[in-house]
């Protein structure tokens, strides 16, 4: 989620069965071209670099200080928040709750809050929404490139870094909220297709790309490798209720753009049926 993209097509050098769609970080008129990778099977994990550097984690400490400062004193959040309080965010979110007080947030993919300020704007804005609503529970966070001092500079913000690669594949047996701004497009397919039944899905509260985008991606380029990488985003179009952020502010574009908060609503399994894109 880090780094800017200009190329739309590039080969993984690990694995010369992978390849990558890239979406543009840059640029508003550019096209929003979504992410593709393959599969990978879930593993346990740890950052490769364990040494403490307190240095470095005073520094990291204050450079989120900051920018939590920022975003909660931005037109931005503020937005969002007012948004979230009224209709139809209000009776979508009540809706997934039911009786249940709260629900989890899980972030994925949020990418190196070290060397990046896109990765510290999106976390501070996951924060700030676990300090401002009670509906919003424990905060979960993975990023395969977290270092040690990342993951401890997280966890003293009150992020619980997991020890697995889910690989997105994370089944919500309670409301979740999956907070994934600009993931690649197979974790959103992971996820789905973990959750792929009327009562998970209803759990399942998303905030990340916009799947209308991707619909019109498929839709103008017809034969796209995304139809197949992207089956359970695309099949999710008939039940969800997309509810765009507006970013209002160039400074948070580069973290935003094209991002939306996804509430699936299918009411019979017969929804869950696949047609051809």
């Amino acid at each position: 989620m880090a780094a800017s993209a200009e190329t739309i097509t590039i080969p993984d050098q690990s694995n010369n069965s992978d390849w990558t769609v890239v979406l543009p970080r840059r640029g508003k008129q550019r096209k929003n071209l979504p992410k593709l990778r393959n599969q990978e099977e879930q593993r346990a994990w740890s950052p490769t670099d364990q040494a403490s550097d307190t240095v470095r984690e005073s520094k990291l400490l204050q450079k989120m200080q900051i920018c939590i400062e920022k975003v909660q004193s931005s037109q931005f959040y503020q937005t969002l928040v007012d948004d979230l309080g009224t209709m139809p965010a209000l009776e979508f979110l009540n809706r997934v709750l039911a009786s249940e007080p709260n629900m989890g947030m899980v972030i994925y993919g949020i990418g190196s809050i070290e060397n990046y300020e896109n990765p510290r704007l999106q976390l501070s804005l996951a924060i700030l929404m676990k300090r401002k609503f009670g509906w919003i529970g424990s905060l979960e966070v993975f990023d395969p490139i977290l270092s040690a001092t990342e993951c401890r500079v997280m966890e003293s913000f009150g992020c619980s870094v997991l020890s697995e690669n889910e690989q997105g594949r994370r089944c919500a047996q309670k409301p979740t909220l999956f907070f994934m701004p600009h993931c690649e497009v197979n974790l959103y397919n992971n996820l789905l297709q973990e959750n792929w039944t009327v009562e998970l899905l209803n759990h399942v509260v998303l905030f990340g790309n916009s799947f209308e985008t991707y619909e019109e991606f498929v839709s103008e380029f017809k034969g796209s490798q995304l139809v197949d990488s992207a089956k359970y985003v695309l099949a999710t179009r008939k039940f969800t209720s997309e509810i765009k952020i507006k970013t209002l502010s160039d400074d948070y574009f580069g973290a935003f753009h094209s991002s939306s908060w996804q509430f699936f609503s299918p009411v019979s399994p017969t929804e869950l049926q696949f047609t051809e894109f």
